[in-house]
């Protein structure tokens, strides 16, 4: 309920009549519902003088309401007009529609021009920054649920490591990994699970595939788990054999920067500071245009949200706030190297959530 009061206080101070939600994991984040309605339209409306309701599909209703939703659940048939159906519903309110709240970001021009049509005259804004700022601090409850899904990251890397053995495909490791997964009661994979050999660890976003693990490979796992609806997400690197002088400096290049930027974490810090500061390292080693992306993401319900951690960004830290740092460096001749933490903002410092090991693990070949 609180959740709702926030947005309703936006709408106060905003001056506007209602917000219409529709991201799935926002929908989440507000009425506890959890889904995927793929074409069909799912949202939260929420009214600034009014009870809010949840329009889904018809057939999701009983588990909406097992959710523990306590206001209106709208059912809409695959045979009517979704839209219609909201636009009834919100007029049985009887309060002005004049000025709603939609998320620019995920709303489609044909559905907010339906919703032009069907609220004539209405003025149409964003709320996507407010939601933003609401998921940034998490509660504890949430970062429960964080730290048990880290948990079960870490778990993940370790059943990895286990099952690397030459001649044995990246697809067989990977299947090894999710299917262990699912044992340990996990809901699903926050994200296709990476697990990348040889040259193709030097592709930061590489698809696993037949090639088959050999002696002097280095293995990257990039990998994470839903638990009760949160995210982890996790990436180490290990050598399957002894590795060459240029693979353990690269290693060891990314894992200083990594924790340069870890030991920084800290209210009041800009976002941007920690990317400086990793990045730094990296390019005082001689690296620097191999480290070819941002140095993290915020990280919660959805495995990829608000902030985003670059050298441009001059938020500064809060208690309480999410997010992964993955420096990585990736030469196509020698090696790829990632390494990535999922870190919370405490009062005075930093708590890292994902446990596995850093120093370079080497695999006896």
């Amino acid at each position: 309920m609180n959740k709702i009061q926030d947005i309703q206080q936006f709408l106060q101070d905003e001056n506007l009549d209602a917000a219409l939600i529709t991201t799935p994991d926002n929908v989440f984040y507000v009425s506890g519902f959890k889904s995927e309605p793929h074409e069909r339209l799912l949202g939260v409306m929420v009214f600034k003088e009014a009870e809010p309701f949840v329009i889904c599909p018809l057939m999701e209703v009983p588990d909406l309401k097992a959710s523990g939703w306590n206001f209106e659940a709208v059912g809409h048939q695959d045979t009517e007009d979704a839209w219609e159906v909201l636009a009834a519903a919100a007029r049985k309110r009887n309060v002005s529609l004049e000025k709603i709240a939609i998320e620019k970001s995920h709303l489609t021009v044909e559905r907010m021009e339906r919703m032009e049509e069907l609220f004539e005259g209405v003025t149409i804004s964003r709320i996507d920054e407010k939601l933003n700022s609401l998921r940034n601090i998490k509660s504890e409850d949430e970062l429960i649920k964080l730290r048990k899904a880290a948990e079960l990251a870490d778990y993940a890397i370790e059943v990895g490591c286990k099952e690397i053995a030459e001649g044995k495909t990246e697809l067989e490791i990977l299947m090894a990994i999710e299917f262990e997964m699912k044992g340990k009661g996990a809901e699903k994979m926050s994200f296709d699970t990476m697990v990348l050999s040889g040259p193709k660890t030097a592709s930061p976003h590489g698809k696993p595939g037949s090639r088959k693990i050999q002696k002097g490979d280095f293995i990257l796992f990039d990998l994470g788990v839903v638990y009760e609806g949160y995210c982890s997400d996790i990436t180490r690197t290990v050598a399957f054999g002894e590795p060459s002088e240029k693979q353990r400096e690269i290693y060891e290049t990314v894992r200083k920067a990594e924790q340069a930027a870890i030991d920084l974490v800290r209210p009041g810090v800009k976002a941007r500071e920690l990317d400086k500061v990793a990045r730094d390292v990296i390019t005082e080693a001689g690296y620097g245009e191999y480290f070819t992306h941002r140095l993290g993401h915020g990280l919660g319900i959805s495995v990829h949200e608000f902030p985003s951690i670059t050298g441009t960004n001059d938020l500064e830290l809060q208690e309480g706030m999410v997010f992964t740092i993955e420096p990585g460096i990736y030469n196509p001749e020698i090696t790829g190297v990632r390494i990535e933490d999922d870190v919370v903002v405490t009062a005075d410092g930093v708590e890292v959530l994902t446990k596995f090991p850093k120093e370079l693990k080497i695999i006896e070949a």
